[in-house]
């Protein structure tokens, strides 16, 4: 199935909630998907239609969370957007896509950095491992639902470091082996 189809049958009756879901997923796309070109074409194979369509559906499970601003009414806290999204890729067959959309949380979150922050999320590993679920979870740090600019290397380190400076160098290790 086609990313957008998938939307479109998730979010058919969410147009405010569909059209930022979109927007935000086809800048990730962009950026991902130009990163695995170059990446697969000079030095590793990537599996360049998992990234695009993984990114196209990375957030899809934000409408299920309670964020107005964002036309998702659902019960859930933001934060478990990425795990139900997974659990509705999972369902459909799609279990690549479902493991980008549950690991793409700021660098990842370890089962340690659940249980530390009390976050409402299973207790495991969920930080990207493969190159896929690190070009999608990498070029997600660079755009914002609310802000459609793209943001620079120094905004996102900025953002990162309040979670540890271990996020701060997982980024870094990142930037430096995706960035062009």
């Amino acid at each position: 199935m086609h990313p957008l189809q998938l939307i479109e049958q998730t979010y058919h009756v969410h147009d405010k909630a569909r059209q930022i879901l979109v927007d935000h997923c086809r800048q990730v796309a962009e950026l991902a998907t130009a990163i695995a070109r170059k990446l697969h074409a000079e030095t590793e194979p990537v599996d360049l239609a998992l990234v695009e369509e993984a990114a196209m559906l990375h957030d899809i499970g934000m409408l299920y969370t309670q964020t107005p601003k964002l036309g998702c009414f659902g019960t859930a806290p933001y934060m478990a957007h990425g795990v139900l999204g997974a659990e509705l890729l999972a369902a459909r067959g799609l279990h690549q896509h479902a493991m980008i959309c549950e690991r793409h949380i700021g660098v990842g979150l370890t089962a340690r950095d659940i249980q530390a922050q009390d976050l409402p999320l299973p207790l495991r590993d969920m930080t990207p491992q493969t190159v896929e679920e690190q070009l999608v979870a990498y070029a997600d740090l660079f755009f914002s639902k609310s802000h459609p600019q793209k943001k620079s290397p120094e905004q996102v380190r900025s953002s990162l470091a309040r979670f540890g400076e271990e996020k701060v160098a997982i980024f870094d290790d990142w930037h430096q082996r995706f960035a062009w």
